[in-house]
């Protein structure tokens, strides 16, 4: 490398990169968010999203999901790049330069395998405890971006279980944009992406005629690239 480039690189000041990680998960019932406690001077009892820092012969990441196993056991666990926050005060320990990434989980299929060590706990996103530096911005962005996704594609399929009924599948989507959705219009709107398919048995207790299982037909579901429901809230009835 030109002596005169090498001296470019050398004057500049180093900064840290971070990896922050939001984690939804759903439960059946409402949508929560998965935080640990950070014990960082000042903040010491405030909680925090999964982070840490970059190390030198790391990718972005397989930091991401190497932070995220210290902190709380989980694997496996598809990370979505989300945005990048850089402003100078948003650490005041050090000048830090986050990466933020998401996911959305079932809480019932990775709940066993969280370690408590930092005390990872699930929160309602109705009642989420005070955040470290700027992570409620980031969370704040997070769902914004998922609501957007999930108004897409039909991302949420995979936290049901294998057979579901459509009061379920209803119940994912109230939670994700928080509101009540009409019934009889989710239900004609969803059988009308012909994604479903109806199986011959019902769902015991839900009610006298019960409510019928459905599983994805998932050839068509791999190929549902286009607008999804769009009388979801943000889109046109």
């Amino acid at each position: 490398m030109r002596l005169d480039i090498l001296k470019q690189y050398q004057a500049q000041t180093k900064y840290l990169v971070a990896l922050d990680s939001i984690i939804f998960g759903f439960d059946g019932e409402e949508l929560k968010l998965l935080l640990v406690k950070r014990g960082i001077e000042q903040e010491h009892h405030t909680w925090s999203l999964m982070g840490g820092w970059m190390q030198p012969d790391e990718s972005l990441e397989s930091a991401s999901s190497r932070i995220l196993f210290e902190l709380t056991n989980l694997t496996d666990i598809y990370l979505e790049q989300l945005h990048t926050f850089g402003s100078p005060e948003r650490d005041p320990v050090e000048r830090t330069v986050s990466v933020a990434y998401f996911a959305l989980i079932n809480v019932e299929d990775y709940d066993h395998k969280i370690s408590k060590s930092y005390e990872a706990q699930w929160f309602s996103m109705q009642e989420l405890p005070h955040l470290l530096f700027d992570h409620a911005s980031m969370v704040e962005m997070a769902i914004q971006h998922l609501r957007y996704k999930a108004s897409q594609h039909p991302i949420g399929f995979e936290l049901l279980p294998e057979k579901f009924t459509i009061p379920q599948l209803q119940k994912l989507y109230e939670a994700i944009f928080g509101t009540d959705l009409d019934k009889r219009n989710f239900s004609r709107k969803l059988l009308s992406t012909n994604l479903l398919v109806k199986l011959d048995e019902k769902q015991k207790g839900y009610s006298k005629k019960g409510a019928y299982f459905y599983k994805i037909n998932e050839e068509k579901y791999r190929k549902q690239f286009n607008t999804f429901l769009n009388f979801l809230p943000g889109n046109a009835s």
